[in-house]
């Protein structure tokens, strides 16, 4: 199921954050000036990348692929040295030998962990299959809150060290962040409402699975967090999400306590957040956990292949809704299983969070399950962020 939808040329423009900007806004209106003057600066800068992705098209940057792809990465790290033009001075290249700053050994080994995982568990060569080159700067900005893709690249903050630490720490940050760009290659899912969410959520699945793979965790030894270790010492809290227990990630005075619902019942309608993708992505990764803690052994190759059959099978549409999704992850495991233990796995999961997938119970009761919300006429799906 590796066909390439006939939508994924047309790309959405991308600008991806790992820290969504509800945290950032909360942490930026706190009466401590020193924790809440880098929440703005990251905000602005944020906001000046997405409108440079707008100026940007993808098919400006990117190079035709020549050839069969090498199954070896090719990864080039940069230091912006606390400026903001990128991509810096380049500090390590592919193969050369490891640099005395540790966060370009981390910015380097993250690349890498994510290239060997798509390669390793799914065939695929880099984020586009075509073997793209990764380039990543890290030390970017000043006192900079987030890492992100910008649809060309990885860029790594240091962190202001009261609310965040060094974005290169988690790994599953890194994989997150590349997932976009093989979103963006393949389902190409538009960033609003149910699909901005599964756009989420996709890049917190695999974010996890980089992570897992890296350690050869099994589903029961894994950790389902995202951006463990990202927070510093005084924030009450375990990491940015949680898949396992969405809502727990944290409780701070100061981030506030995470707003992620688990399950359809606390679905949160909102005009913010490009309708809540950063929050209600809660709900199909609590599915995707408790999909593949069901079927147990190594997450990326039960679970894990199914979501990613059908987020390169050429089906999934760009608006796709949570309902949509379910729909079609049932059937890619029975497409690839048969109706054995994984397919009984997947369609008890989506039952668990309250997306009923083929049941005539709840269709006949009209049970309320949002839908996807449109796109207002005129209007332009935004920048993902």
């Amino acid at each position: 199921m590796n066909a390439t939808p006939t939508h994924a040329h047309s790309h959405t423009p991308t600008f991806c954050t790992i820290v969504p900007p509800h945290i950032l806004d909360k942490v930026s209106r706190n009466e401590d000036q020193s924790l809440a003057e880098p929440a703005r600066r990251t905000l602005e800068r944020d906001a000046a990348q997405r409108t440079r992705r707008r100026l940007l098209t993808v098919s400006a940057v990117r190079p035709m692929a020549t050839g069969a792809p090498s199954d070896q990465a090719k990864r080039t790290i940069y230091d912006a040295k606390h400026h903001e033009d990128l991509p810096g001075k380049k500090v390590r290249g592919e193969g050369e030998k490891a640099s005395k700053d540790q966060t370009v050994n981390r910015a380097y080994d993250g690349l890498g962990a994510t290239f060997e995982l798509y390669l390793k568990a799914y065939n695929r060569h880099s984020i586009d299959d075509s073997g793209l080159p990764l380039i990543a700067s890290v030390h970017y900005s000043q006192d900079y809150n987030n890492a992100f893709w910008n649809g060309e690249q990885m860029v790594f903050g240091d962190g202001d060290g009261q609310i965040f630490l060094d974005f290169t720490l988690p790994v599953d940050v890194i994989g997150h962040e590349l997932t976009h760009g093989v979103t963006a290659s393949t389902a190409n899912l538009e960033y609003f409402s149910q699909s901005g969410a599964l756009n989420e959520s996709i890049s917190d699945v695999f974010g996890s699975l980089v992570k897992q793979y890296a350690l050869q965790q099994t589903a029961d030894q894994a950790d389902w967090l995202i951006g463990a270790g990202l927070l510093a010492p005084r924030v009450q809290g375990v990491a940015l999400r949680s898949m396992k227990a969405p809502g727990t990630a944290y409780d701070d005075d100061v981030l506030g306590k995470d707003p992620q619902p688990a399950t359809m019942a606390g679905y949160v309608r909102t005009g913010q957040d490009n309708g809540g993708v950063h929050i209600n992505s809660g709900i199909p990764n609590h599915a995707f956990y408790l999909a593949a803690a069901a079927i147990g052994g190594h997450a990326w190759e039960g679970a894990g292949q199914v979501w990613y059959d059908v987020l390169t099978g050429g089906t999934l549409s760009p608006r796709a809704d949570f309902a949509e999704f379910a729909q079609l992850t049932v059937a890619a495991a029975k497409s690839r299983y048969g109706d054995g233990a994984e397919h009984d796995a997947v369609l008890k999961a989506w039952s668990q969070v309250g997306v009923p997938v083929n049941d005539p119970v709840a269709a006949a009761s009209g049970a309320d399950v949002p839908r996807q919300n449109p796109v207002p006429e005129g209007a332009q799906p935004p920048v993902q962020g």
